[in-house]
């Protein structure tokens, strides 16, 4: 029974003429034969615009045959001899590097993907001197070494600033990869997390459009590439948001994957065929698949091939093997290439060992330009659907027969004098043996008035500036008005709203500012309901490059599911990974595109951090701005969701990442001076940041709806900034009566403000109560203070200030972890204790789970009075009393 049974047939008859047609060309020619006949016929479908479904995998070979390629439009031998230079410089930087110090550094990797980079530079990439866009180029993290060897050559290294490769603690060197943290005025995206590059570039692509279709920008002259290795795409990164980039069409991006079929330490598929596979997970996708295999020196053999044996073979032969064949002779290819295949034993009688060699051993089409030209050609105009090419080379090419396609050498990090000998023989460079003597291997430019420089910039200006290259031209945002930020610090009268609706508040009516108010983008992961966002879907909309086709379920009602292609709203669906891309994107349009955007990502408690601190990590490479919101934050705030949504530790995490500024806010005032200065601080400009802070805000936000205070007249809100603030003193109770203070932050203080009263009431001790919306920010103040200190300038931190002579003991609570509030301990000079969420969250009630972690009201009281009691402040029997009488013996 076939599928197509179910479905009525007009013309039985013509159904059966086309299946006798195929048996007859089965019989006649073989089962191959047949095939071919089928596939010819589904091209020809496909280009006639019939519907057929997109056919997986095609054969072993080039998809643009030679005759199909367009005329090269550029000098040949001029961009070889440009490309020989840079070979010879990436090679020597590193040479050099690890001759004087042992540096590391990756050469193979470069080596096999020159062309792949260089076709660009000479005609594709875009620079940002046209329309302050420009191109968004991911740069392979490994092939670093060979971006700044044309920097050199362009005149924008120096051969000094070349020798502090990997050597960047004294000021003016290198990294090793891709850092726009590390050098600002190059590198615009970090790509040697691998797998990060692809999944960013997707969203780069996407926000691209984004831009376009709000109105912001017009971004339609920018193309995104992204050059990937065939091993970095088993990363689940790497082909995670394929199917968003073919299901919005993004024509403007184009992945290059480098297959060199190898990894680190050795084949990437060895008894498998990479190539063959990638093509399949693409086009199942929906992307465009342009393969481009072989050199031109394999055009004559698959002439030849009229039974098609060749290219079968080709399709049969393992990764492995061909690896193997690249580093192996001609005899060596004869035996294990041609063997005892008769079919094939007329192809090889006309080829010397040599001729086998370079076509079967050398001849890849990443290492023609011709044929690179003719895939990122074919990738700029084929519209409705992004592309990857699947560029196959030897990895380490040029790099002689000690490197070339050996599983080793990801691992070697120079070559010897000979070898340096025998590339430049190759690449025929004008490099005197004199100059090789040295100890150091010589860099060597053809002079900056050299016809090689002239074309090479002459290129350049064509296609708008040097590329890459990452440039600030955003002026500074206006201020918003202080009425949104002011409602929130009258708080909440009666009413009882949590403070992710207090956020949710203040960003919906500053998304109504009427000079700011288009640039917030709002990226939420699938949740917008669930922290009361659905009121932002009529008035912002959720974009959609389609805008919206249906006619939603919800339709009948006020806050119905809006989409729209100029929404506000990038609504991700289930995916943190993706969203955190799609924020970065955003946070980072101040450069990429000179337009600064103030993307907020909410997303549900520990599913941030927990899964997605890479990324975080690479949105502060990228100098990233905006804000982070944990929402339904804390151990115990969601009730009956258990261990893997209880988060308590997501702030210590954040911790460990230099470019996050934390906050753990209790009250919706805290909320509204936090959001004020991180807007000024990155938007607005200060007098040591004038064009901003490249810092991104984190705060975290509780579904506990309580009374919001207003903020207290007295408050000096740099208090709340710098993290620590005395927000209720004791009452009601003698003067001589036991005294410790109470430091808690985020819903924490409502439990502790409970047992401020308990201790006083129930037990006469006078307990201070203090809100700490950020442990975090108070150590790094320490820290610097420290340091300071080391200069010979006395600071003090601002947490032992402000809590300088405060009575008692200092007892710190959260719903975190107890080693986030601990950060702060080395610098409080009074006892120390700490109250936390330790181990992993439980389902049940808040009230039980509180009870369960011992942070309930109750509890720490039961603690405090331990702790004074151990002073010798209270009676031992008082901690036993309140223990029984709060039903805390279990």
């Amino acid at each position: 029974m076939s599928q197509l049974d179910q479905l009525p047939d007009s013309d039985p008859s013509e159904v059966a003429e086309w299946r006798e047609s195929l048996d007859g060309a089965a019989r006649a020619g073989g089962p191959h034969r047949a095939a071919y006949l089928l596939r010819r016929v589904a091209e020809h479908a496909e280009r006639t615009g019939v519907g057929l479904p997109p056919l997986l995998e095609t054969p072993y070979i080039n998809t643009i045959p030679t005759a199909a390629e367009p005329e090269f439009p550029g000098d040949e031998a001029m961009e070889a001899r440009i490309t020989a230079w840079n070979r010879w410089n990436a090679a020597a930087m590193v040479t050099r590097g690890n001759q004087r110090g042992g540096l590391g550094g990756h050469m193979a990797t470069f080596a096999s993907a020159a062309w792949l980079y260089e076709v660009g530079y000479q005609h594709f990439f875009r620079g940002k001197e046209a329309d302050g866009s420009g191109d968004q180029l991911y740069v392979q993290g490994h092939a670093s070494p060979g971006v700044y060897a044309r920097a050199f050559l362009e005149g924008r290294l120096t051969e000094e600033q070349l020798d502090r490769f990997r050597q960047e603690a004294g000021g003016e060197g290198l990294p090793s990869y891709p850092h726009p943290r590390r050098l600002p005025w190059l590198w615009e995206f970090p790509t040697v997390s691998m797998g990060l590059g692809p999944l960013s570039a997707i969203y780069q692509a996407r926000f691209n459009r984004y831009l376009e279709h709000r109105g912001i920008k017009d971004t339609s002259h920018s193309h995104v590439w992204a050059f990937l290795g065939d091993g970095e795409m088993d990363e689940p990164e790497s082909t995670a948001a394929l199917a968003l980039a073919a299901r919005e069409g993004l024509d403007n991006l184009t992945f290059v994957i480098n297959c060199n079929l190898q990894r680190l330490d050795g084949p990437v598929r060895g008894n498998f065929k990479i190539v063959q596979e990638l093509e399949r997970q693409f086009r199942a996708a929906g992307w465009n698949v342009v393969k481009s295999l072989w050199g031109q020196a394999w055009d004559d053999l698959l002439g030849q091939d009229v039974d098609g044996a060749l290219v079968r073979h080709l399709g049969s032969i393992p990764d492995g093997q061909f690896q193997t064949f690249a580093a192996r002779d001609g005899a060596y290819i004869r035996e294990h290439f041609l063997g005892d295949r008769p079919e094939l034993a007329r192809l090889g009688q006309q080829l010397t060992d040599a001729r086998l060699e370079e076509i079967v051993g050398t001849s890849r089409a990443g290492h023609e330009p011709r044929k690179v030209y003719a895939a990122y050609q074919a990738a700029l105009e084929h519209k409705g659907a992004p592309t990857v090419i699947l560029a196959q080379t030897v990895k380490g090419w040029t790099l002689g027969p000690g490197f070339e396609s050996r599983n080793a050498n990801h691992q070697m990090k120079k070559l010897s004098g000979k070898e340096f000998r025998a590339m430049r023989d190759l690449l025929e460079l004008p490099i005197p043996d004199s100059r090789l003597n040295d100890e150091l291997v010589p860099y060597v430019h053809p002079g900056a008035d050299s016809p090689e420089v002239a074309y090479l910039k002459e290129r350049r200006a064509a296609l708008g500036g040097p590329a890459p290259a990452r440039k600030v031209t955003a002026k500074p945002l206006p201020m918003p008005a202080d009425k949104p930020f002011d409602a929130l610090k009258k708080g909440s009268g009666t009413q009882e709203i949590a403070t992710t609706m207090a956020f949710v508040r203040l960003v919906k009516e500053l998304m109504r500012d009427k000079e700011t108010g288009k640039r917030w983008v709002p990226v939420v992961p699938d949740e917008a309901r669930t922290f009361g966002m659905e009121s932002l879907f009529p008035s912002a909309g959720i974009y959609s490059p389609l805008g919206q086709t249906y006619d939603p379920v919800d339709r009948d009602q006020l806050l119905y599911y809006k989409e729209a292609k100029n929404g506000q709203i990038l609504n991700e669906g289930i995916t943190e990974a993706g969203s955190l891309a799609s924020l970065t994107a955003a946070a980072t349009s101040y450069a990429t595109h000179g337009e600064p955007m103030i993307p907020f990502y909410i997303f549900y408690s520990m599913f941030g951090w927990q899964r997605t601190a890479d990324q975080f990590w690479a949105l502060g490479d990228q100098l990233g701005r905006g804000f982070v919101i944990g929402a339904t934050a804390g151990r115990t705030t969601m009730t009956g969701e258990g261990l893997q949504h209880a988060d308590g530790h997501s702030h210590l995490i954040a911790s460990t990442n230099p470019a996050a500024v934390s906050y753990d806010p209790a009250f919706a005032y805290e909320v509204a001076v936090i959001v004020k200065d991180g807007l000024r601080r990155m938007y607005g400009g200060t007098a040591e940041h004038p064009g901003g802070e490249n810092v991104f805000y984190y705060l975290t936000v509780y579904n506990e709806t309580k009374v919001q205070p207003p903020m207290p007249e007295d408050l000096d809100e740099q208090g709340i900034l710098r993290g620590l603030y005395r927000y209720k003193e004791a009452a009601g109770v003698p003067s001589d009566a036991p005294k410790l203070q109470l430091l808690a932050s985020g819903t924490a203080i409502h439990w502790v403000l409970e047992a401020q009263e308990l201790l006083a009431e129930d037990w006469g001790v006078a307990a201070d109560v203090w809100s700490a919306p950020s442990w975090t920010e108070l150590r790094r103040d320490a820290l610097e203070c420290d340091a300071a200190r080391l200069r010979g300038d006395d600071r003090i931190p601002y947490v032992t200030r402000a809590l300088d002579g405060a009575p008692g003991p200092v007892v710190a609570v959260s719903d975190w972890m107890r080693a986030v509030p601990d950060q702060i301990a080395p610098w409080v000079e009074q006892e120390w204790v700490s109250i936390g969420t330790d181990g992993f969250g439980l389902s049940d009630s808040r009230e039980n789970v509180r009870r369960y972690f011992g942070v309930d009201a109750q509890s720490i009281a039961v603690k405090v009075l331990a702790t004074l009691a151990r002073r010798g402040d209270v009676k031992p029997e008082v901690v036993r009393r309140a223990t029984t009488r709060y039903g805390l013996e279990g």
